[in-house]
């Protein structure tokens, strides 16, 4: 049965998600301070951000500043 949990440790700034209650059997490390948590099968039950409060500002400002660049029209920005 899959609960999804999210628990976040301010002290360490690590947020760690919970997508199932299965024990983790292994590990990968997708970037420098993100490793998925995986089961017997491989499948992945948990994410674990490092230094969580920097990586979740720094995804809603590219988030962010996509989405305007997105807006803006080649005939839009004047150059005046």
């Amino acid at each position: 049965m899959s609960h999804t949990k999210m628990n976040y440790f301010e002290a360490e700034d690590v947020l760690h998600v919970t997508l199932s209650d299965e024990p983790e059997v292994n590990s990968v490390e997708i970037s420098p301070n993100i490793t998925a948590e995986l089961n017997d099968a491989g499948e992945l039950i948990g994410i674990e951000i490092l230094h969580a409060s920097a990586f979740i500002r720094d995804v809603i400002l590219e988030s962010t500043q996509g989405k305007l660049l997105n807006l803006a029209t080649p005939g839009a920005i004047s150059t005046q």
